[in-house]
């Protein structure tokens, strides 16, 4: 077995790089295709899902094969090799096995022991089969992969561990509470008219909302969606569709959108959802700082104001020749004062100190209050005291002391009045969306973090168990099934001997009647079959301990079998297996 997978997933990179080397279904055919074609690799499999990038194949050279993969994964995805492969990790044989296993039952998916990945696998293996890139190997890994999962649902309580993708989101969007009563009487948009759109708008049915509004740029998909919605037997809930078009209509209308569509752009941007809440939130108290326009809170602390005017973040002075906003723990402070400049190099300071300097002939619009002090501070004072700060800089190398703000507490946002959930990757929903007021937005970077720290259920090492003894049948299984061509070759020639040895008989007497012929024919083949029955059992068991696969070569050796009859019996089995196996 020489089975590799190089890929990458939540685990190993960050949303903003899966978000980049996600494979389009096009992209994913093009992959397979020059997969199989490439040296190192017989056969071929891509599992692409919102949150893994994996391909699988069948090596004859562990190495280039890993170069290969990788090479392939990077030209496909678009992402630079020296990018992506810090965020790669590689399997091969039997690690290779494990994870796929794992990856089946839920154990590596993002919510812990959700089933949806089992209808991706039974999806990348129908794929690699209709563009027959798929031999024996990935056929059997991939259907057992399927059964493994099924058995790790059926005789644990895994679904208990986590959710699907969809109720997670819901339950985030949800804030932890009961669903049904937060869904109950939304309305309800769901952009998308694939298999994760379709389970969220049955989710939201189930939950109780009372309409639902169906956009997909295939409108007909989108009819037939609402319809099955409609027709539910076990919801009342009102659906219909519409074009693409009226996205931004029926987003003023909604209280909670979904959005899981193949775009490669952003569906949603932050300006058509800014749009869409207008006039939908309060208004923020009276006297306190509402939310910025990105919907940020500024931070009211001292030294915040400075002329009346909100203070901007650290850089944002008209004409100030520093990049300020990289310097932590001033947020609020003048950008004239000593914390702002705290930890500054001695050139920086120089060049802060001379854009100070000459902007004190501006007059008093530059004066602040100075934390801990009242009234105003003359603008100089503030250059003396970088000048100060330069010179002890000088002398002694860094800032001796690093000021920080006050705790400030920030003024709370109001409720939310549109719930977005983004399950698309890369993202449908501009991630901006999330600061702005009256908008709770979840997307699968929130849904990475939130689930690290779900609780494990204790059938995760129930499942664990299950996945390690099917991983050791497997690979038994495998190595025993590749010394069977051997085998199959030997009794074939043993065969060849017999009936050689029964027409020099005929020759030698030809006056043997039919009966006594037959007797000895029968004779002599038994005599073969005990001769080679202990053998052949005996090493197929060796075969299917690790290590035995040198077995197969022994036995080719001593029976001096030939190398093109074994061939022939392994390409006419995987040309059955190939006919006859469809997904599992």
């Amino acid at each position: 077995m020489s089975l590799l997978v190089v890929g990458l997933s939540h685990r190993s990179a960050p949303v903003s790089v899966l978000e980049r080397a996600s494979l389009p279904a096009d992209a994913q055919v093009k992959l397979l295709q020059d997969t199989v074609a490439a040296e190192p690799a017989t056969e071929a499999a891509v599992l692409a899902t919102c949150n893994r990038i994996e391909l699988y194949a069948d090596v004859d050279k562990f190495h280039a094969g890993v170069v290969e993969l990788s090479t392939l994964l990077a030209q496909h995805s678009g992402v630079g090799l020296e990018e992506l492969t810090p965020y790669l990790y590689v399997h091969y044989e039997d690690r290779a096995v494990h994870h796929l296993f794992s990856v089946a039952c839920g154990l590596d998916s993002m919510v812990v022991g959700e089933g949806q990945i089992l209808g991706q696998i039974k999806d990348s293996l129908a794929r690699a089969q209709e563009l027959h890139s798929a031999g024996r190997l990935l056929n059997d890994l991939f259907q057992q992969a399927l059964r493994v999962g099924k058995r790790a649902h059926s005789e644990t309580g895994i679904d208990r561990a986590g959710q699907s993708l969809v109720t997670f989101g819901l339950e985030q969007l949800a804030r932890g509470g009961d669903v049904q009563e937060w869904a109950r009487g939304k309305k309800a948009l769901v952009i998308g008219a694939g298999s994760m759109s379709s389970l969220a708008a049955a989710t939201l049915a189930r939950a109780g909302v009372a309409e639902i509004v169906v956009a997909n740029r295939t409108f007909d998909r989108a009819e037939r969606l609402a319809q099955i919605l409609s027709e539910g037997d076990d919801t009342d809930v009102l659906a219909r569709a519409v074009p693409m078009e009226s996205v931004p209509v029926e987003l003023t209308r909604a209280d909670v959108a979904v959005s899981c569509t193949g775009a490669t752009g952003l569906v949603l941007t932050a300006e058509a959802v800014a749009q869409a809440v207008e006039g939908r939130t309060p208004a923020p108290p009276a006297g306190g700082d509402g939310p910025t326009p990105g919907g940020a809170a500024r931070t009211a602390g001292p030294g915040a104001q400075r002329g009346g005017a909100p203070a901007t973040a650290l850089g944002g002075e008209d004409g100030c020749p520093l990049e300020l906003s990289a310097v932590q723990g001033t947020a609020g402070f003048s950008v004239l004062g000593e914390a702002a400049v705290a930890g500054m190099a001695a050139a920086d300071l120089e060049q802060h100190a001379a854009w100070v300097d000459n902007g004190t002939a501006g007059g008093a619009q530059r004066g602040t209050a100075r934390p801990g002090a009242t009234g105003t501070l003359d603008p100089a004072a503030d250059t003396d005291a970088i000048a100060a700060l330069a010179a002890t800089v000088a002398t002694v190398g860094r800032i001796p002391e690093r000021r920080r703000p006050e705790p400030a507490e920030e003024p709370q946002r109001p409720e939310p009045v549109l719930f977005l959930l983004d399950l698309a990757m890369p993202r449908d929903i501009d991630a901006a969306a999330h600061r702005l007021a009256g908008v709770r937005l979840v997307d699968i970077e929130s849904l990475a973090q939130a689930s690290a720290d779900a609780p494990m259920a204790a059938d995760v090492d129930q499942v664990r168990r299950i996945v390690s003894d099917e991983v050791a049948a497997f690979g038994a299984a495998l190595r025993a099934a590749h010394i069977t061509p051997t085998v199959v070759a030997l009794r074939t020639m043993a065969a060849d001997v017999v009936a050689s040895e029964i027409a020099r008989l005929d020759g030698r007497l030809p006056g043997l009647d039919d009966k006594h012929r037959a007797e000895i024919t029968q004779t002599v083949r038994r005599v073969v079959d005990k001769l080679l029955h202990a053998p052949t059992v005996r090493v197929k068991q060796l075969a299917a301990e690790p290590g035995g696969a040198g077995y197969a070569d022994a036995l080719r050796t001593l029976f001096d079998l030939d190398p093109e009859t074994v061939a022939a019996v392994s390409r006419a089995e995987d040309s059955t297996t190939q006919r006859d196996r469809g997904p599992a």
